[in-house]
């Protein structure tokens, strides 16, 4: 039978974390035609509104129907803006082990979204769902997404030589394939400790619950 993480929402002093909604469509179009998703993931490109609406009412529900995973969207408390996403993917419910990603809109960087949001879907995976490892895998040269890792408690494992291909734009506007390696960053629960205290400044995880 296969594991499921459940339906929930994180929430911390600043962010909702939740089951991405029909209405967050058009504000997750146009974050994921940003420069920076388009260079450091493999979304298509243009990214249009008929490709949130797939990912959002069919792919991303069945991530966590099918047990590899689970995929939040990222809310402003206040708000209720979309700042982002954070998708645990590639679950091992025999390792107790997952892999976390996550975007965040242009207009939301530098508010430390990011970590505070990666840091509660750690803490949730390691204390809730008694999880062993969280896995994060940065290209070469994102440092933004390499500083989050860092900020969270993540220890850098290694490189994949050649093991990604990342994109960049040409000299007529348009975009290229090029090829760069990996870092491998993990997390385990006692790497947590002490986190929380360095997170305060930005809001740390402070609950979450049963969404319905």
């Amino acid at each position: 039978m296969t594991s499921t993480f459940p339906n929930v929402s994180i929430s911390t002093e600043r962010l909702v974390l939740r089951p991405l909604e029909e209405p967050d469509i058009e504000a997750f179009a146009e974050m994921m035609n940003d420069e920076l998703v388009t260079a450091w993931t493999s979304v298509p490109h243009p990214y249009t509104e008929d490709d949130a609406r797939t990912w959002i009412t069919e792919l991303a529900p069945a991530e966590r129907t099918e047990g590899r995973g689970i995929v939040f969207a990222v809310t402003e408390f206040l708000t209720q803006r979309l700042v982002g996403t954070v998708h645990l993917r590639h679950t091992d419910w025999r390792v107790r082990s997952s892999e976390i990603a996550y975007v965040i809109a242009p207009w939301a960087r530098g508010e430390g979204y990011a970590s505070e949001a990666a840091f509660a879907t750690a803490q949730w995976l390691f204390s809730d769902q008694k999880f062993e490892r969280l896995e994060l895998r940065t290209a070469a040269d994102n440092t933004a997404s390499q500083q989050v890792a860092q900020k969270i408690g993540c220890i850098s494992e290694g490189v994949l030589r050649n093991a990604w291909i990342a994109r960049a734009r040409t000299e007529d506007g348009g975009w290229t394939d090029v090829r760069t390696d990996v870092i491998v960053w993990s997390l385990l629960p006692e790497d947590l400790a002490g986190v929380a205290e360095q997170l305060a400044d930005t809001g740390g995880f402070t609950s979450y619950d049963d969404w319905n």
